[in-house]
């Protein structure tokens, strides 16, 4: 007779994995026992060597839906003469191992749940809470590790005998499931305004109050989402001019399926993305019976839809009729999520009318994942609710190495590699704004906390010297007495990229709005070699003139402005400027004459190869926007208007040589742009032709780097990446060529996944 202790890594505590080892063994007759061990899965079997190896491949093949093995290691000694064991048991959770499992996502309300919370002649009918070992809240109510209850704001809410019975069953499909409860147990909601408002029904009476045209902040399982209806304007307008929101758009939630397909299209992998248990967020292109209010997604041919993900979102559905509900995160932009039920109330004062609240305690903030397909491949916007904190695999880089990276500045997750495993958070955000870096650093901690991590090898941050990250990057080195690594944003970029391709020679195309570049100047749209921990720049946009820096970003008129000023006499510039723009400046002609005498003189103007700044650029000579007022208007909104092309135009995309590598002339195609506004072209069609020329230049200028260097994959990273058309036009200019091309698929093409690659840059750097 064999003795085996098996050591299992990956999802495997809050799945159900125990009780699933403990079926699978009493089905084979074994004995021994199974319990959760710091991170990990300890199974001690007793029984035949054949039978046990067999045991371990049903483990593989008939685990929970929700768990992810991914280490199962065995080791054999000889069992006793008498067996040790007379049963197979699961024991308590002991908090000695340091493994590198690590705890599952929060995912949606399973089907068995949801026929429970609808079916009337069940004791969880209409109960929000219910949630199973297959589904519910994960990441956002544990407190430590290992994953039992009393280490989880479920603590709060003592199981009732009927609820005991099923957590202690290992038969029942809520066998330690820590987030279980009933009606008789578990949390509860009401509805507030100015203290508690008695209802018999506070989610029916809040649905009514809803369809009557009032703000409702809905305290959900990661943060809180304010709601109202998307068939009216006002309500929406409204929503709006108390938030400061005027353009930007909103999120929003469906019943089903059939209600989306009623005012979006969707393809058959939008609708398996929809309908998977991470339930993000998708962007979906409006359909041609669109009816939802125009001032929920202005100025754009798309809309982002989630399908409901808790028992609170099915059952404010079951009380309405209403095909769509705004659901956004209750935060200011950029700003961490509310998840206390006074903060709701303070914070949201003024803005909700009402606030739907539970007693449950928040543990992680979790903003919704969003996702967009581009011509059917994935892309996250946002990886964060459904995916955090699911590692990726870097043992091929580092097994020892501890890296901490803290991203850039604005759309910042932080990353921690411990034993190969590299964490990516949950969506921070904005760490400009003081709440936002806090976060951070209270999220840094309980990720420490729960992958078992006492020291930092190495701390990874972004090249820019003033962002709050890097500056916290030397507070920590000082902490964990360890050197910090500067990683320049766009190798960040190429790296994720290459993380998530398995490729680790590529020649990128990093493409977006701002990147601090060596020579001090702001990159953005670079040609960059790269392998390994290495990269060379090999291409670049045409380097044009920033004036006043952000104002640039705020208000592109100003570059349209800049990007002109060689090709224009002084006086016919700003005559232009005056005549065709003015209401685009903000300080109207003084302003205007201001920005000139800084073009002629260079005070505080700086030099950006940054291919977003081109595209807003467009997008102001075309009159489709002139300031932005959330991140990636202006270039969405062109993005938008080129989707409604009616004729093609070719414009030239010129590639020149300057200071040694060879540079995109984006000048000529805002001179091309302008001669066709003057020759009565359509908008869509100058739009779509300025878009693509853009794209072929970048396509032409990987090309050249892939020829020079002999590298055959050609990638793209960065937020232009999340247009659809541009996407596809470098695509097909690089396969056209003969080489292959590839894009982010589970990790984020913008800033969400930079901390992602410094972290892969630095354990490379120090791997010897």
């Amino acid at each position: 007779m064999k003795k085996a202790k098996i050591l299992v890594q990956g999802i495997v505590q809050g799945v159900g994995f125990r009780p699933t080892v403990y079926r699978i063994a009493k089905g084979m007759d074994l004995t021994g026992f199974v319990r959760n061990i710091g991170n990990s899965a300890e199974i001690v079997v007793e029984g035949d060597r054949d039978r046990i190896k067999y045991f371990a491949k049903n483990l593989k093949l008939n685990k929970p839906p929700i768990s992810k093995i991914t280490s199962l290691k065995i080791e054999w000694t000889e069992a006793e003469d008498d067996k040790e064991f007379d049963d197979f048991l699961i024991l308590e959770s002991s908090p000695d191992y340091s493994g590198a499992s690590v705890i599952p996502p929060d995912v949606a309300t399973c089907s068995q749940c949801l026929q429970e919370v609808l079916g009337k002649d069940d004791h969880r009918y209409y109960y929000p809470f219910t949630a199973c070992t297959d589904c519910g809240p994960r990441f956002t109510v544990i407190k430590s590790i290992p994953y039992d209850r009393e280490r989880t704001s479920m603590d709060d809410f003592p199981l009732c005998d009927g609820c005991m019975g099923e957590y202690k069953d290992p038969l029942d499909r809520r066998y330690h499931a820590e987030a279980t409860c009933c009606p008789l147990c578990g949390p509860s909601v009401f509805l507030y305004k100015d203290g508690l408002i008695e209802s018999e029904n506070p989610i029916r009476e809040t649905v009514k109050l809803i369809e009557e045209g009032n703000i409702i902040a809905v305290k959900g399982i990661g943060g809180t989402h304010l709601v109202s209806k998307t068939t009216a304007d006002d309500p929406v307008i409204k929503f709006r001019e108390r938030l400061g929101r005027l353009t930007q758009p909103f999120a929003c939630m469906s019943p089903d399926i059939a209600a989306i397909k009623s005012f979006a299209e969707v393809s058959d992998i939008e609708e398996k993305t929809l309908i998977s248990r991470r339930r993000p967020i998708v962007v979906l292109n409006k359909n041609k019976d669109y009816y939802l209010s125009s001032v929920v997604s202005p100025g754009l041919h798309n809309i982002g839809i989630m399908l409901p993900y808790s028992g609170l979102h099915h059952l404010i559905f079951q009380y309405s009729k209403e095909p769509a509900y705004i659901m956004t995160s209750a935060n200011m932009p950029g700003e961490p999520m509310l998840i206390e039920n006074n903060e709701i109330i303070n914070k949201l004062d003024g803005i909700a009318d009402y606030f739907l609240l539970h007693d449950r305690k928040i543990i992680n903030r979790c903003d919704d994942s969003v996702i967009r397909f581009r011509g059917g491949d994935l892309a996250f916007i946002r990886r964060s609710r459904g995916y955090v904190p699911e590692p990726y695999d870097l043992s091929n880089m580092s097994k020892n190495l501890n890296v901490l990276a803290l991203g850039p500045e604005i759309d910042v997750t932080f990353s921690l590699l411990k034993e190969g495993k590299c964490y990516v958070s949950q969506h921070i955000g904005d760490t400009t704004k003081y709440d936002t870096f806090k976060y951070l650093q209270e999220a840094i901690k309980y990720m420490m906390g729960i992958t078992k991590t006492d020291s930092i090898d190495v701390i990874a941050c972004d090249l820019h010297p003033m962002f709050f990250t890097t500056k916290l990057a030397h507070d920590l080195s000082e902490k964990f007495e360890c050197p910090v690594f500067k990683v320049q944003h766009h190798h960040a970029h190429a790296a994720a990229l290459s993380i998530d391709s398995g490729i680790f020679e590529i020649i990128c195309i990093g493409a977006d709005g701002i990147g601090y570049g060596e020579d001090g100047s702001i990159w953005g749209g670079e040609i960059l070699h790269v392998k390994d921990d290495k990269y060379d720049r090999l291409g670049s946009l045409m380097p044009q003139s920033m004036v006043s820096g952000d104002l640039t970003t705020k208000y592109p008129i100003r570059m349209v402005m800049a990007m002109l000023y060689d090709y224009y006499e002084p006086e016919e510039l700003k005559e232009l400027m005056k005549k065709e723009y003015i209401d685009y400046f903000k300080h109207g002609k003084k302003e205007v004459d201001l920005i000139m005498k800084q073009l002629d003189t260079g005070f505080n103007v700086v030099q950006t190869t940054s291919t977003g700044r081109v595209l807003d650029a467009i997008a102001a000579a075309l009159k489709i926007c002139g300031k932005r007022t959330y991140e990636g208007e202006c270039a969405m909104k062109l993005e938008s208007v080129a989707y409604h092309e009616k004729e093609s135009i070719e414009i030239p995309s010129e590639i020149k040589k300057e200071n040694g590598i060879y540079v995109l002339d984006t000048n000529k195609i805002l001179l091309s742009v302008l001669d066709m506004i003057a020759e009565g072209k359509g908008i869509e069609d100058i739009a779509a032709s300025a878009q693509k020329a853009v794209a072929v230049g970048l396509g032409k200028l990987a090309i050249k780097a892939a020829q020079k260097t002999g590298v055959d994959v050609i990638g793209g990273s960065g937020g232009v990446f999340y247009n659809e058309e541009i996407s596809k036009t470098i695509k097909n200019v690089v396969t056209d060529n003969g080489y292959e091309f590839i894009q982010h698929k589970n990790s984020c093409a913008g800033d969400g996944s930079v901390s992602l690659g410094q972290a892969a840059v630095a354990a490379l750097h120090y791997k010897d």
